[in-house]
Order: structure tokens, then C-alpha cells, then sequence
């Protein structure tokens, strides 16, 4: 494999040997849209504060003292931008844990392995072209010069087409149940299925083309509904919707198209009708060439190419704006994610994945900063010379947590978000020699009840992060807990002694690919392993608790001495107790209970640490 060592660009500047300080403003609580579920409502609800700035030590520092201090990246909160946010575990429709692993113990799968060969045979030119169709592909439909399906402007057309008439059997359904006409579904999608994927049923007879997820969209909406007004009778299996829908569609096809469709465990799956053999003049029976025959058979010209051999390189380079790197994010955005070209905009790319407020410490030599120093970057993937795919990261004093991964789709075939976390993983194990304290791999959040998150268990041996008492507990330990219902105190000390949920041993045998590797009915690995941006038309709303009555323990609710807290007022750093005197009695109650809120969602320690700004 020809591979350039990681070239450390971060190193290179210096803000001083102060880390700054951490100020902040109280957002509130927030009920936006769901990047996960897609339910069509504001059902999404998550604390949220907008930082200033923030110091490394603060969102995720090492453990100076002999009391426990649960920083924000351990206390649940993420960061998209500058806006910092935790979800509400018991009421937003996707609970979020954070997910992490210690680097020195992960054991790669086969499949994880396989990605590794993978890019080096490509690297060393080795990999067989012709056969990258058989390869998962990443992206829902990808383009390019390297075998992967191409989406032609008909086929785009034809999508759309279908798509508009799912739509109106939708609607058609739903007038048929008779559903509330104020309950929103989401638009239809189509997904063209790869041709080494089609599975032939009736002996060729039939050719899978398309797939669609809708059912599995209107059947979590209906739940929502159903878990809201227990009136509603409707059976809401994605099968049943899916049978439905097809049973209409059917109808509205009716002589318009020679597409065959049929309902497949909840989907919606559209075929082409083409005839087996055919009989000539002669009377010789013909068997008619499909499509793809001919693309195959222009890939044939690929043996006789030479053996090229390509460089990797790795760049790490402080947070900052590329063009280059944006109009890669463009387009992996609208090519991977199908997002509306005036949606993925240079002002909303600069605050989702290059704006921070993490204050850059840069590096000490003396084992305590690694050399590309702490804060945010962004890794760079060249392949002779071409960017081909970015990570947005952060580093930590105790871990490296990842935050996006934009790819180019035309090298979808190297399964480049796979590759790249098993870069970092790596890059947490050779900078332990460097930093003492970095020891951990943090993927973000994992959703139980999204399919598409699931992958990131895969990456063992993995921990989960109790949302009540903020302490890490196995993946297979938490596993079958989530699989009963979404929302688990992971922590609960009746559970962990139960020895029905024994800790297995941290590094298990190799052998059959873990469960976790979500696979689609097509074949295709589905992952997002991404953090999602934020809403930014969230409704801001008061929160009343953090807490429900139950979960008053002493060891949980951290009401500390709200008089200690320091307020940022016109840049002036005062108490809360010496402001009082400059508020009357009402004014300081509503401050108060305010600063409660807050104490409980950052903690009593960081509270005191932390700049709480109204100003």
C-alpha cells in the first residue's frame, strides 16, 4: 500500500498557552424536526445551549481531582456547530446514547477487514474493476467511472414519476382508513436497486428496478399518533400499509407502464415485466438481452488495462473553510442524501461542520497534548492528489470524537466511512505514546430504534451511556434492554446484577459478522454515520424539570449553589450572589430557577466552571 504518513497541519499555529474560557448562553429546551425517524413532526426534543466558546477541559476533560466531574461529552451533549445540545432522553422520539469504545481493546470484524484489503488492493492497483458491482455500495445511488451504477437523466425521470404517484396512493390510502387529515406523511422516495443486487424470482422472468421505505415512514407516524390518542384502531404494520398501497397503485398504473408491483415484508418493490425467450421468424427460440448485459460486457475491456498504483494521503488540519471541501460536501449531500441543491448552502456548511467554539490548545511536548494539539479539525483523504472524502472531528484531552463524513460518491466502492473510522481508531492507539490521557473513539450517538445507526455496535467492544447516572455500560449488556422498549436507565443496579445480562468478555471470538451490521433486503449495507444538524426552525419551549418525580435521588439531581455561578453581564464575570442586589425579588426567583435548570443539565461542577452569559 502506498500511503503517506498523517501530515499534521494543526500543529502549526499557536493561541497561546492560556485554554481559555468557557461562555455560554442558556438556549432552553427545543422541539424540531427528526433527521432520524423522519416522522414529519417536531418530535425531536433536546436541551440546547449556544456556546461562545468552550474549553477542551470542559467538554471532555481528564479527571484532575479525587471527585468525579462528568463533563458535557459525558453527561449525553454533542455539539453541531457552535450549538451545543442534549436530547431529552424520556420524551424526543429517538433516544440518543452516546456511544463509545477504548481504542487499545477494539477488535476488528471480518467485514471491517475487509474494507482495510479492500482499499489496498485498490491502492496498489491490484482490484479487479469489473467487479465492483458486487461490492456494497454506500451511497443510495452513486456515479462514476469506477463500475457503480449510473442513474441516467430517463431514470431520474421515471423515479420521479413513480415517486408523484406513491404520493397520491398515499393520500388515497389514507382517505380510504379514514386518517386524520392534519397527520403529515412524508414524501416518497425511490432507491434504484444495483443490478448485481436484482434478484431474479420466477426463473428471470422478473427483474427488480425499484424499492421504496414509505410504509415503514407511515407506520411510525401512526404509532406516534396511536401512542397519543388511544381512539385510533388503525392496524399501522408497514406490511399491511405496504399491501395497500400496492393494491392501489396497481390500479393507477393500470396500462400506463410494464412495471410489475408487489409488497415484500413492508416494502414496495417495482419490477419490470420482461418476457423469458422470444421466437424469430425462423423459429428459433431468442432469450432477450436485458439491459445491463451490455454494460457488463463493456466492462471486459477493463482486463487488458495496466496495473496502476495510487497514493493515500491522510491530512490533519485545524477547522477552517475550503472551497475544495465544500463542493465535495455539495455534492456528496445531494448525490448520497437527495438534499435539494438550494438547501446545502455555504453559510449553513460553515455553521454545521467548520464553525466551533472549542478553544484550540496547541501542542506541550510533554505528554500531555498530542502534536496536532486539542480542538477541531478536519481529516483530509487525498488519493493522488484528489479529495475524495473529509472527517470532521474533535480531539479531546481523553478521546477523539467523530462528527461528520462527507465522500466523494464516485469511490462509494471503497466503503470510505468504514475506512475512515478504523483510520481514527488508529490514530487514538499511535497518539496514546504522545498523550497519556487519550484513550477512547467516541462514534457520536447511537439510536436503537434506527435501523441506520445500529452499524456503529459493530465497532467492538463498545459502551453505552447511562442517560440518568451518566455511567458507561457494555453494548451486550444494554442490547437486549433496547430491544424491549427505546428509552432504558441503562444503569439501574437491579438490571446489572441480574445474571441474565452478564458482561461478556470485552474481546469476543471471531466468527460470523455481528448481528449489528444492518443490512437492507437489496444486500446494501445501510450506515449514517453521521451527526445530524440541527433544526433551525426549532420551537423553544420552558422546560419545567429535567427530572420526573421518581428519579429524585441524591445521586442523580445536582441542584448545587446556584450563587457561585459566574454571569457574564456586558463582559463583566460576576456571582450570581453579587447580582442579586441589582434585581428585585421576582427577578432573581426567575434567574434562579433558570440556573437550576442549567445546574441539572450540565452538572454542579461545570456550572461553577463555566461562564453563563445573558448578555
Amino acid at each position: 500500500m502506498t500511503t503517506e504518513k498523517i501530515r499534521n497541519e494543526a500543529g502549526s499555529s499557536s493561541s497561546g498557552s492560556s485554554r481559555g474560557e468557557s461562555v455560554v448562553v442558556d438556549v432552553g429546551g427545543r422541539r424540531g424536526l427528526c433527521g432520524y425517524c423522519k416522522s414529519g413532526g417536531r418530535t425531536s426534543i433536546s436541551y440546547g445551549l449556544w456556546a461562545h466558546s468552550l474549553t477542551v477541559d470542559d467538554y471532555q476533560g481528564k479527571q484532575v481531582s479525587l471527585f468525579a466531574i462528568s463533563y458535557l461529552l459525558d453527561r449525553g451533549w454533542r455539539r453541531s456547530g457552535c450549538f451545543l445540545y442534549r436530547p431529552d432522553m424520556e420524551k424526543t422520539c429517538c433516544p440518543s446514547y452516546t456511544i463509545r469504545l477504548k481504542a487499545s481493546d477494539f477488535v476488528p470484524s471480518n467485514e471491517q477487514l475487509r474494507v482495510s484489503r479492500r482499499m489496498q488492493r485498490f491502492l496498489d492497483g491490484t482490484m479487479d474493476l469489473r467487479k465492483l458491482e458486487e461490492v456494497p455500495n454506500e451511497a443510495n445511488t452513486s456515479k462514476g467511472s469506477y463500475g457503480v451504477d449510473e442513474v441516467t437523466n430517463d431514470e431520474k425521470q421515471m423515479m420521479k414519476h413513480l415517486a408523484d404517484q406513491i404520493d397520491n396512493a398515499v393520500f388515497t390510502f389514507a382517505k380510504a382508513k379514514e386518517i386524520r387529515a392534519d397527520i403529515q406523511f412524508p414524501k416518497a422516495s425511490l432507491k434504484k436497486v444495483p443490478n448485481s443486487k436484482r434478484k431474479l424470482l420466477v426463473e428471470g422472468s422478473e427483474d427488480l428496478l425499484y424499492t421504496s421505505n414509505i410504509s415503514f415512514q407511515i407506520a411510525a407516524n401512526l404509532k406516534r399518533v396511536q401512542s397519543e390518542e388511544t381512539g385510533q384502531s388503525l392496524d399501522s404494520s408497514p406490511k399491511i400499509i405496504a399491501e395497500g398501497l400496492s393494491n392501489i397503485l396497481l390500479n393507477q398504473l393500470a396500462g400506463t407502464c410494464d412495471l410489475l408491483i408487489r409488497a415484500v415484508n413492508g416494502h414496495l418493490n417495482l419490477y419490470s415485466a420482461i418476457k423469458k425467450q422470444e421466437t424469430s421468424d425462423e423459429g428459433i427460440s431468442i432469450l432477450k438481452v436485458k439491459e445491463n448485459t451490455s454494460k457488463r460486457k463493456k466492462n471486459k475491456s477493463a482486463e487488458t488495462s495496466q496495473r496502476k498504483r495510487r497514493k493515500l494521503e491522510i491530512r490533519l488540519k485545524k477547522s477552517s473553510f475550503e472551497q475544495e471541501e465544500f463542493d465535495l460536501y455539495r455534492r456528496y449531500q445531494i448525490s448520497v442524501h437527495n438534499d435539494s441543491p438550494d438547501r446545502v448552502t455555504e453559510s449553513s456548511y460553515r455553521s454545521f461542520l467548520v464553525d466551533t467554539p472549542l478553544v484550540f490548545v496547541p501542542p506541550a511536548g510533554d505528554g500531555t497534548v498530542p502534536p496536532s494539539g486539542f480542538g477541531s479539525f478536519h481529516q483530509q483523504y487525498l488519493i493522488d492528489g484528489q479529495l475524495v472524502a473529509v472527517g470532521v472531528i474533535d480531539i479531546l484531552p481523553k478521546c477523539l470524537s467523530s462528527k461528520y463524513l462527507f465522500w466523494d460518491p464516485d469511490f462509494a466502492f471503497l466503503s470510505l466511512g468504514k475506512f475512515s473510522a478504523l483510520q481514527e481508531i488508529n490514530w487514538v492507539k499511535e497518539n496514546q505514546a504522545h498523550c497519556l490521557s487519550l484513550q477512547y473513539y467516541y462514534l457520536g450517538y447511537y439510536i436503537h430504534s434506527c435501523r441506520k445507526m445500529r452499524y456503529k455496535a459493530a465497532y467492538r467492544p463498545s459502551e453505552l451511556l447511562c442517560p440518568l447516572r451518566y455511567l458507561w455500560v457494555s453494548f451486550d449488556i444494554a442490547k437486549p434492554l433496547l430491544d424491549r422498549k427505546p428509552y432504558v436507565v441503562l444503569s439501574e443496579s437491579s438490571i446489572l446484577q441480574n445474571e441474565e445480562y452478564r458482561q461478556p468478555p470485552a474481546s469476543p471470538p471471531r466468527g460470523p459478522e455481528s448481528t449489528m451490521e444492518v443490512r437492507s433486503h437489496d444486500g446494501n449495507v445501510q450506515e449514517d454515520l453521521n451527526d445530524k444538524p440541527i433544526d433551525e426552525d426549532a420551537e423553544m419551549f420552558e422546560t419545567e424539570s429535567d427530572r420526573s418525580d421518581d428519579e429524585a435521588g441524591e445521586d442523580v439531581v445536582e441542584d448545587g449553589d446556584v450563587n457561585k455561578i459566574l454571569i457574564g453581564l456586558r463582559g463583566a464575570r460576576l456571582s450570581f450572589k453579587d447580582l442579586q442586589r441589582a434585581y428585585g425579588v421576582s427577578e432573581v426567583n426567575y434567574i434562579k430557577s433558570q440556573l437550576n435548570r442549567y445546574t441539572r443539565a450540565v452538572g454542579a461542577e461545570l456550572s461553577e466552571r463555566m461562564i453563563y452569559s445573558i448578555v
